[in-house]
């Protein structure tokens, strides 16, 4: 499905990036995974060469133009030209609006949101060069629906929405699509460690009842890197259960 491209996964060292990229290597897409912390994205970077695929990793911190423009560089250089980028680095600082720290607010909007914009940017001018790209902007649920204790991740993940179906408008005449994938709850380290109570809690909310997992987000990511998608731009689709409908 994805024989011979390359694919840039941002915030690939673990969850839903790792899967994702793990994903695109088993349908044939070489992959730069690209994290932060070095020690974790080797590790996947080692799983993506026991798929029989070429991989790389390069340490970038999304906040930084300069560090984005050196990842899209590397890539190039590496596997010889940039087909997906998708963009799933992302944080969280949760706390209700009257006690959230200044430094909260500007951290997880410059990670969700300026790294995406960064990482676009950079990315968008090799893809335009060969007339032919797909960029997947991870976003969330809450960017659509809010959440209490949340407001500077959904801000964050509502402004990728934006951004997706912008940067879809601009880059369409040039064979690029832009979209979005929205992630409900998701089968995580971080769920993992809830009480029962507040899992349930959590399936009140979700009508197929049951959390997802990074491979469900992973497989709509897949389609919309690959030709099946090729006709679809601008789109948000939500892995969420059915919560946010």
């Amino acid at each position: 499905m994805l024989t011979g491209k390359n694919a840039i996964v941002t915030g690939a060292g673990q969850g839903i990036g790792r899967a994702i990229a793990l994903k695109l290597a088993e349908n044939g897409a070489n992959i730069v995974v690209s994290d932060v912390v070095a020690e974790t994205a080797d590790k996947v970077v080692e799983e993506v060469k026991a798929l029989g695929r070429n991989a790389i990793r390069v340490v970038c911190d999304v906040r930084d133009a300069a560090q984005c423009d050196t990842l899209v560089n590397q890539a190039s250089t590496a596997l010889g030209s940039l087909d997906i980028l998708v963009n799933n680095a992302g944080v969280t600082r949760d706390n209700l609006l009257m006690r959230m720290k200044e430094e909260d607010w500007d951290f997880v909007l410059s990670v969700n949101l300026k790294g995406v914009y960064n990482c676009c940017k950079s990315a968008v001018r090799p893809m335009m060069k060969q007339r032919s790209g797909r960029i997947v902007n991870i976003s969330s649920v809450v960017g659509l629906m809010g959440n209490a204790g949340q407001a500077n991740y959904s801000a964050s993940k509502a402004g990728v929405i934006g951004l997706t179906k912008t940067l879809a408008k601009e880059l369409a005449s040039r064979g690029i699509c832009v979209n979005a994938v929205a992630p409900g709850f998701i089968q995580t380290a971080m769920t993992d460690n809830l009480s029962d109570e507040a899992k349930q809690k959590l399936m009140d909310y979700i009508p197929l009842q049951q959390l997802g997992s990074p491979d469900d987000v992973a497989n709509a990511v897949l389609f919309l890197a690959s030709d099946l998608a090729s006709y679809v731009t601008g789109e948000v689709i939500r892995v969420d259960g059915g919560m946010a409908m």
